[in-house]
């Protein structure tokens, strides 16, 4: 691993690196262009980056101003995001998919002065509000053809494409030479880097204030923890750098470690750009590691005869083999031997579709059930699990890539301190540390809190909530409820989505939806049951395979009406419900459920980008039909 300084910037990552990992020619990003793969050397981002700078400083950008980016993940974000930082301005990132009345929120809030724009999509969305953002001067869209889509607004804000800032900032850098070394050299560790707005299940958005030694330190702490990175590592990028988790894990470990970034296309061409680009790590969410198993099983089930007895045999092996080496032990040699009998019939298939070279994936974003964890590890692919918040920059604990208990989220990261809190009394059962891990160690279940170098400076200009989080002697509040495990943190829940029936038993839903969303028929699940006598849901079915099963058309998912009300479909989802229920205690179990015929959105308002249900949004717009099943006739006994 590379060593960096202790107290450092985001801004001198990339210098080390060409000082003392890669000669400045060598590859650090590559992207896809029209058919092509084309790789761009740390040198060439070198100097975009301080043609940029320059190009800011000549229009009166300063240290701490904050400038925004609503931009697909690619070269660009980089670009502007190295360029900005090293003269000590404030990446303010915005997700592609908020509304325009968010998008206007955050840029007044921030007081942002330039952003940057991608598509003409989201060009558009702040042409619309541009007007209403006072502190904004300049609007920076990444393609050339901007001007037909301005048409006759009167915007306020000047408009400039970033060929044009790259091209001009060129023609100045040298003017600018040593007042861009001078504000790289006066950045302090304690400076503010980045303001990330929490998406938020409820409320206004919160800019989180995170420090380069937030970040910086971040990186270094869970890079001791994973130890197996090297500087010839290529991470396919698709996750959204607006998002933490993203930028840390893929990013910023890239620029301390010297590996490669190759940006994936879409999420659509994802399976294409990984059987091209044959990454060797990539960090994704629990729904994909879903969707490749629910697909896995799916082909290998459907195969009939011969080979599905092969694709279970297979698994059975892996599955041996996984719980003998997880115990420290060596598997004997019959079993090495049908190991490698299921390596070449199923796993190496399987693997092929993600490239074939995959050292491990990095799941983050949400809890990754642990059956899915199983599953990936039966093949042979490892899935490291991080835990953490924006507020938390992000990583508090990471799965040791030795040592893998599926269901927790792995060992808590050097030099901070994580306890498990009593949510009635307050009272601290337990505070762990990365030195004092015992294997062994089980707590009590509670709140997670935490205090060190990760916990963020605060809220942008919300001292009262940023008070309401962190208490006097530090401790940050995640709200997350959970415990510790084999010495490894195990996350149960959010506080907040704690349902308590009428009868005072606690239900957290997420372990309970996790339980049903083993079914390769339910797409998403949402509990309800706050105060109720019995728990309901709305299920999501998932697409593909009842639309297999039924027959169905598009026809059928554009239908009006919200819910399916087909007794066959329903019947269809309860028989998966009844078997899955018996692995849940009986206050637990659905008793009666609803199936949306299209899956929550974002668009809709019903999730957050993060992919977490907003409870209050959706109990409010479906109040009519969650009313409903507590006066019909349960659907599953």
């Amino acid at each position: 691993m590379n060593s960096v300084a202790e107290r450092t910037t985001v801004p001198s990552l990339i210098r080390n690196i060409v000082a003392n990992i890669h000669p400045d020619t060598h590859t650090f990003m590559t992207h896809k262009v029209k058919d092509e793969w084309v790789n761009i050397s740390y040198r060439e981002t070198i100097e975009k980056a301080d043609a940029i700078s320059a190009w800011f400083l000549d229009i009166g950008i300063m240290k701490g101003d904050r400038l925004a980016l609503i931009i697909e993940n690619g070269p660009d974000y980089v670009y502007y995001d190295q360029a900005l930082q090293q003269i000590g301005a404030v990446n303010t990132s915005i997700y592609p998919t908020l509304t325009e009345s968010e998008i206007e929120y955050i840029l007044n809030d921030s007081g942002a002065k330039t952003i940057l724009t991608g598509n003409p999509f989201l060009f558009r969305k702040v042409l619309k509000v541009a007007n209403n953002c006072p502190d904004l001067l300049r609007i920076i869209p990444t393609f050339d053809d901007y001007q037909k889509h301005i048409g006759n607004i009167n915007l306020n804000a000047g408009v400039i494409g970033f060929n044009e800032v790259i091209n001009e900032g060129r023609q100045i850098v040298e003017n600018y030479h040593h007042a861009l070394n001078s504000a790289r050299e006066a950045i302090l560790p304690s400076d503010l880097s980045c303001l990330i707005y929490t998406s938020g299940t409820t409320g206004i958005p919160k800019g989180v204030m995170l420090t380069h030694h937030n970040l910086t330190e971040n990186v270094r702490a869970s890079l001791e923890q994973i130890i197996v990175l090297e500087k010839t590592d290529i991470f396919l990028s698709f996750l959204p750098l607006s998002h933490i988790f993203e930028r840390t894990a893929t990013y910023h470990i890239c620029l301390h470690d010297g590996c490669t970034i190759a940006f994936a296309q879409s999420l659509e061409l994802l399976a294409k750009n990984m059987a091209e680009v044959k990454p060797t790590i990539m960090c994704c969410v629990p729904k994909l590691l879903e969707r490749i198993h629910d697909r896995a099983m799916k082909n290998g089930l459907s195969a009939g005869g011969a080979k599905t007895k092969i694709f279970v045999w297979s698994l059975g092996i892996g599955k041996k083999t996984r719980e003998i080496l997880e115990k420290g032990k060596k598997p004997g040699l019959l079993l090495r031997n049908q190991h490698k009998i299921a390596e070449k019939l199923v796993f190496s298939k399987i693997k092929e579709r993600t490239g074939g070279r995959l050292k491990f994936l990095i799941s983050g974003g949400g809890a990754l059930p642990k059956n899915i964890g199983e599953f990936f590890g039966d093949l042979g692919i490892k899935v490291l699990e991080g835990f953490g918040l924006t507020e938390t920059s992000p990583v508090m604990a990471v799965t040791e890539n030795e040592r893998v208990i599926y269901g927790t989220v792995g060992r808590i990261i050097p030099r901070i301190e994580v306890g498990i809190q009593n949510v009635d009394t307050k009272e601290i059962y337990t505070i762990q540390t990365h030195n004092n891990f015992n294997p062994e160690f089980q707590s009590e279940e509670g709140e997670i809190i935490v205090r060190g170098h990760c916990v963020m400076k605060g809220y942008w200009n919300k001292p009262e909530e940023t008070a309401s989080v962190i208490d006097p002697d530090g401790w940050l509040h995640t709200g997350d409820i959970g415990r510790f495990y084999k010495g490894n943190l195990q996350i149960t829940d959010r506080l907040k989505n704690m349902l308590v029936n009428a009868y005072g038993k606690n239900i957290y839903p997420t372990p309970v939806e996790n339980t049903y969303l083993k079914s390769s028929r339910i797409e998403q699940v949402f509990l309800i049951g706050d105060k109720r006598e019995y728990i309901t849901a709305i299920i999501v079915p998932a697409k593909e395979i009842m639309q297999e099963t039924f027959n169905l058309t598009e026809e059928f998912f554009n239908k009006p009406e919200l819910f399916i009300e087909d007794k066959e479909i329903i019947d269809w989802i309860a028989q998966d419900i009844k078997r899955l229920s018996n692995e849940l205690a009986k206050f637990e179990r659905i008793k009666n459920f609803k199936v949306k015929r299209n899956p929550f959105s974002m668009d809709e308002g019903e999730i957050t980008p993060t992919l977490k249900a907003k409870r209050k949004v959706i109990e409010k717009k479906y109040a009519t039909a969650i009313d409903e099943m507590y006066l019909q006739e349960a659907e599953v006994d």
